[in-house]
């Protein structure tokens, strides 16, 4: 293609995009969740985001965010958009990594959640050089398990039966899901002792977002007991919202097992016994179709199967 050819296909493409600008305000909100964190990381005022996104969304014709009194949600609409956005500024900054600094190691992206990029990728990222000296890693993290499912990934960590038609997946890990508290909620209130005094417990629940995700009402349900009306203190559609709860001393929340071993290894969090549910699915490292299974992949298998934790980034609250 010549110049001149290339020209003419960027001015069509300019006719069809959006700002730019509003863009990455777009990326920046749906990342955070928050149109002032957004401003902030930006440089902007959150009056200015505000302005954009409400730009965006009269350009696209569609709404982006559902406005609430105290939090935004993205729409199906926006969900769509901001997993196509992320996926572009992900290859952009690996194209400019590439012609402005190049790079001797080999570039791995890996996909996943955000619950397993906090909880499971995040505490261990110092025992990475060791495990992989000759890799730099690159994280695409998704708010939700649907936007994994894409051809630009090396990678991807998923929740599920392990047969999806995209991807060779490789067992990672088994779950287990329990109750759990802060040391400081146990000092305020009884431990609870059956079902239903767990029930009438403060409750921290996230909303569903995947195939299997296990809430309170089905987590009760799998140990054969109605959950009827259940005291919750908090709902929220994050699940890393509930265990920062949690964390704080809110409440009891569900805990992943192989997401929050390290915060109950370092006492942050309680593991309430007996209490507790193994999903039929697993965790699987996804492959995309026409990948083969390269030593940098049995390696990264090893690491995030790896239960070690420097003790640096353990969280500790007393």
């Amino acid at each position: 293609m010549n110049n001149q050819e290339s020209g003419a296909k960027q001015k069509g493409y300019r006719r069809i995009i959006p700002s730019m600008t509003a863009l990455l305000q777009f990326e920046s909100v749906a990342r955070l969740n928050s149109f002032t964190l957004a401003g902030k990381e930006l440089g902007v005022s959150q009056a200015a985001v505000s302005k954009q996104i409400k730009l965006l969304e009269d350009n696209v014709g569609v709404q982006l965010f559902q406005r609430m009194h105290r939090n935004i949600y993205l729409t199906e609409a926006g969900e769509t958009l901001f997993a196509i956005i992320s996926d572009a500024l992900q290859n952009i900054a690996s194209g400019f990594d590439q012609v402005v600094q190049g790079s001797e190691k080999e570039e791995i992206v890996l996909a996943s959640t955000a619950p397993v990029s906090q909880f499971r990728i995040m505490p261990r990222i110092n025992t990475l050089v060791d495990a992989l000296p000759h890799v730099r890693l690159r994280l695409s993290t998704q708010m939700f398990s649907g936007g994994l499912r894409a051809p630009d990934y090396d990678m991807d960590i998923r929740f599920g039966n392990g047969h999806w038609p995209d991807g060779e997946s490789i067992l990672l890990f088994e779950e287990e899901v329990f109750p759990v508290c802060s040391p400081a909620w146990l000092a305020r209130n009884p431990m609870p002792s059956t079902l239903e005094e767990l029930a009438r417990a403060g409750l921290l629940d996230a909303d569903s977002t995947s195939e299997g995700w296990v809430t309170w009402p089905s987590w009760f349900k799998e140990l054969g007991m109605p959950s009827g009306r259940l005291n919750i203190n908090l709902r929220s559609s994050l699940y890393t919202d509930v265990i920062h709860a949690a964390l704080n001393g809110y409440g009891i929340a569900l805990g992943w097992g192989r997401m929050v071993d390290h915060y109950i290894d370092s006492g942050a969090l309680v593991k309430l016994e007996p209490f507790v549910v193994r999903p039929k699915d697993s965790y699987y490292l996804v492959l995309p179709n026409g990948h083969t299974v390269t030593p940098s992949v049995t390696a990264i298998v090893q690491w995030l199967q790896s239960k070690a934790v420097p003790v640096t980034n353990q969280l500790v609250r007393e």
